[in-house]
């Protein structure tokens, strides 16, 4: 609103910009679904090292894929990664009932996650020498007698909910945001005065023992390829469990299932990053070879498939729990690390393949393709891993499961389709305050400046064919494609084209030899 005029002078007005800047996001950070014996398992948990990981899930597993593909992936370039953790039902949580002054139980000691390692946890009760209604609570790691670290410390607890000098038991430890992260309390006393109690055993040379959690289970563990895998991974249907923990997560561009090559599995992952606007990459079997591949990687895929990529051989490398021994493990950890470093390097419209895309950490493939080998695989929508003495082992090969050539899909090669998918993710997330503006003309220009400023600076990058904007890209929002009709339903259209980079497959070099020229 203008200012109100009243006294002869000069008057300022700020005038807001039409310039709503949007950002490009995120095209590399990684899913991974696997059994784990540790970590949450309510939720997706975002690690940014494979350090963070073995902290938080317990680290290398040789019953388990994930950890050994976690590792895969940070190693070859990865930076960010959830993780959703798999149990099968009859896992179970420490717990440790912390007996009352007064007689019966002050409350009940739960681990947050199922597990045999919360038995390696347990809380410390110390008194406060000044006022004994109050006390604290310690979360103390024991994985020996004779070594133990506080790991949290809540002070100044009470037992009663209504005291107003303290703090709450139940409301200090259980709080989501600022409690405990290990541990949670049940069955908390309502009987005032009632006050939790140290625990009286003690050991020579310690002070006295916490009340260590017992009964924490792994249950079974869950292998890929198994009804009771696929279960837990909850992939057709709905709900907070399994693969629906990453739909609470604000973005993730490349799914992992290390292992998993179940064809009906597959095609519910796939139609799930397509609604996610995710890629998914699917190992092959470890037992696939040339022969059996031959004839395509089977039935998946479908219209969902062009969200997704099919990668062969397994690769073989060093398992640090084994002394270093050689073992196979599927490729989608070294071909998502692979993925974020091309990403950082040279942009998501670059293909993740060729002599830069070599694998780290490994000591060679499973399977050693020839050349003819490879073209008959790689028709039919197989990416291969080749060995190459120069540059060791490489991804060769940069189709999406729709990139058979009989099909003739617009989306036949992954950098096209995971540009798009980046392109669409970056104009949802950057249109947001388009929602309720006046739709009009003033609006449609706002929405042409901010688009075409967003695509010109990806043209400038090299993201497009072309060598003018008019060539590599348009943003259309006008009144042909906003008619009266829409604008009444609320409805305003924009549409956003692109020429996309084909990478270059094929190389062809022709040679033809010079005649010689007669004297004259």
């Amino acid at each position: 609103m203008p200012p109100t005029f009243t006294y002869p002078g000069v008057y300022i007005e700020e005038i807001p910009s039409a310039v709503h800047t949007i950002t490009g996001v995120a095209t590399s950070i990684a899913a991974f679904v696997g059994w784990a014996p540790a970590g949450p398992t309510s939720k997706a948990t975002l690690v940014q090292s494979f350090s963070d990981f073995a902290n938080q899930f317990g680290g290398l597993d040789s019953r388990s894929l994930l950890g050994y593909s976690v590792n895969q992936f940070f190693g070859n370039g990865g930076q960010q990664a959830y993780v959703v953790r798999l149990v099968a039902p009859g896992a179970k949580t420490g717990i440790i009932a912390v007996p009352a002054s007064g007689g019966g139980a002050a409350f009940s000691v739960n681990a947050i996650d199922e597990g045999q390692w919360s038995m390696q946890y347990g809380v410390r009760i110390v008194q406060n020498p000044s006022d004994a209604a109050r006390f604290s609570l310690l979360v103390v790691y024991m994985p020996t007698p004779n070594q133990e670290t506080t790991i949290e410390n809540f002070s100044n607890l009470s037992m009663l909910a209504t005291d107003p000098q303290s703090r709450y038991v139940g409301s200090v430890i259980n709080d989501p945001r600022t409690g405990s992260q290990i541990i949670q309390l049940t069955g908390i006393s309502t009987t005032l005065g009632v006050q939790p109690v140290p625990n009286p055993l003690t050991t020579p040379g310690l002070p006295p023992s916490p009340y260590m959690l017992a009964g924490g289970d792994d249950g079974a563990v869950l292998t890929p390829n198994t009804p009771a895998f696929h279960t837990a991974l909850n992939a057709t249907g709905s709900g907070s469990g399994g693969v629906h923990l990453l739909d609470t997560v604000s973005i993730f561009n490349l799914l992992c299932v290390p292992g998993e090559n179940d064809q009906a599995t597959i095609q519910s992952l796939q139609g799930y990053c397509h609604d996610q606007r995710a890629f998914y990459i699917v190992d092959c079997n470890q037992s696939d070879s040339f022969g059996s591949l031959q004839t395509g990687p089977g039935n998946i895929t479908g219209d969902n498939s062009i969200n997704s990529a099919f990668y062969f051989p397994w690769v073989n490398a060093p398992d640090p729990l084994q002394q270093g021994r050689v073992r196979p493990f599927p490729p989608c950890g070294f071909v998502a690390g692979l993925y974020a470093a091309t990403d950082a390097t040279r942009g998501v419209w670059k293909a993740p393949a060729g002599i830069d895309a070599s694998l780290t950490g490994e000591s060679g493939l499973t399977s050693i393709l020839t050349d003819l080998q490879n073209g008959t695989l790689n028709i039919r929508a197989i990416n291969c891993l080749r060995n190459f003495p120069v540059y060791g082992d490489v991804i060769w090969g940069a189709r999406t499961l729709r990139g058979n050539d009989q099909v003739g899909s617009e989306w036949k090669y992954v950098p096209i389709r995971r540009l798009a998918l980046y392109l669409e993710s970056s104009l949802y997330e950057g249109t947001q305050w388009v929602v309720f503006e006046p739709n009009d003309e003033r609006l449609w220009s706002q929405i042409r400046l901010n688009v075409g400023v967003f695509m010109q600076g990806l043209f400038l990058q090299g993201a497009f064919q072309g060598t003018t904007p008019q060539k590599a890209y348009f943003v259309k929002c006008d009144a042909e494609n906003n008619p009266q009709s829409g604008i009444n339903m609320g409805i305003v259209n924009i549409l956003v084209g692109f020429a996309p980079l084909f990478p270059a497959e094929f190389v062809v070099i022709q040679i033809q030899q010079m005649a010689g020229q007669l004297q004259a």
